[in-house]
């Protein structure tokens, strides 16, 4: 967004009743609420389009922040909010900076600046397995890029959906969906396809267990984390496996899952 208020595409500050670019976006909602408080704070109007099942928890904070919500249909997932997006954006150009999340290389070279960075200070260089969800695949394609030039040895393995019919809100099933174009399939080492049920699982017994309530996202990179870490056991071998817990469980406390088993 900086860059693009740098460029003249968006405009910071405006005044009630102005005449301004504002943002317009795709999102399953995490990235759309970072929008929504950026514009509450940097005044400009900010509108997204939603699939209309996201959980009442994400309606709720967009509609705190003052965000216009176009809601889309759920049986189209995020391919349905793209296709909106691009619509609206199609007919009115002139109206909206449209910050393209899935095709914006801003999104992955922020990982690469930062993200994959701090991995590597924070475990001294000794990472070895790089896990993460593909959503929009920026974290994934950046930190890799990044740690590949620190070490080529490091395995860096990318989680998706293990249909396009699942619970992992925010994350693309790619045989299915509408291909971000910043996703590069040649740079993973390897793909976990993950049941939305190990998800589910997996978010319950961290919770339970360890005191850690993370987003059912989250839980999938999790449980694809301990696959990997189980199969370098198996093999003899010690791995320093680092994974993102990109969202917290509090936009997901109203799913059934939590109450059963």
């Amino acid at each position: 967004m900086l860059d693009a208020e740098r460029r003249g595409l968006l405009h910071f500050h405006q005044k009630p009743g102005s005449i301004g670019r504002g943002l317009i976006d795709a999102t399953s909602g995490n990235t759309g609420i970072a929008y929504a408080m950026l514009g509450a704070a940097l005044g400009f109007p900010v509108t997204l389009c939603v699939p209309s099942n996201v959980s009442p928890e994400r309606k709720n904070i967009l509609a705190a922040y003052g965000a216009e919500v176009v809601w889309t249909d759920p049986a189209d997932g995020s391919d349905g909010a793209i296709r909106k997006v691009q619509a609206i954006v199609a007919a009115e150009p002139d109206r909206y900076y449209y910050a393209n999340q899935y095709g914006n290389d801003q999104n992955w070279m922020a990982h690469y600046r930062t993200t994959a960075n701090e991995i590597w200070q924070q475990t001294e260089g000794q990472v070895t397995h790089f896990v993460a969800g593909l959503g929009t695949s920026g974290t994934f394609m950046g930190t890799t890029r990044r740690l590949r030039e620190l070490n080529p040895a490091i395995q860096c393995i990318s989680m998706q959906p293990d249909s396009p019919f699942n619970g992992l809100e925010g994350l693309k099933h790619m045989a299915t969906a509408i291909v971000p174009p910043i996703y590069d399939a040649a740079l993973a080492d390897a793909n976990i396809f993950m049941e939305t049920e190990s998800a589910y699982a997996m978010a319950k017994e961290l919770g339970r267990r360890d005191g850690l309530l993370i987003g059912i996202s989250s839980a999938g990179a999790v449980a694809a984390s301990l696959q990997i870490a189980e199969q370098e056991a198996r093999a003899g071998r010690e791995a320093v496996i680092v994974t993102i817990l990109c969202d917290s469980a509090d936009k997901y406390l109203s799913e059934r899952f939590w109450q059963e088993g």
